[in-house]
């Protein structure tokens, strides 16, 4: 199965949450927070959205920052995205 977003939506992979902190300290599952980092996954066509144009700036294999409480959570089999908004991105990583 495959995702494909509308308009400008975005699907996204959460990055993993770090088990062990800058200094050295374990984290038992339930204390990690998880991160607010994700991979770009599929980026849906843009166009006209609610009366206005809008242009997908992002695109498939980016690394992105998104708002903390955004989108809608889907789990297709044992994989789990996040699909949000272009909105809801607030940065691109580039290293």
């Amino acid at each position: 199965m495959k995702l494909r977003p509308l308009g400008d939506k975005v699907v996204l992979k959460q990055l993993e949450a770090e088990e062990v902190t800058k200094s050295g300290i374990v984290l038992p599952g339930q204390s990690q927070e998880k991160p607010q980092q994700a991979e770009v996954i599929a980026v849906g066509p843009g166009g006209v959205v609610d009366g206005k144009e809008v242009t997908m700036l992002v695109k498939e294999g980016d690394k992105v920052i998104f708002s903390k409480y955004s989108g809608q959570e889907v789990k297709l089999g044992n994989d789990e995205y996040i699909v949000v908004k272009q909105n809801d991105i607030v940065a691109v990583v580039e290293d």
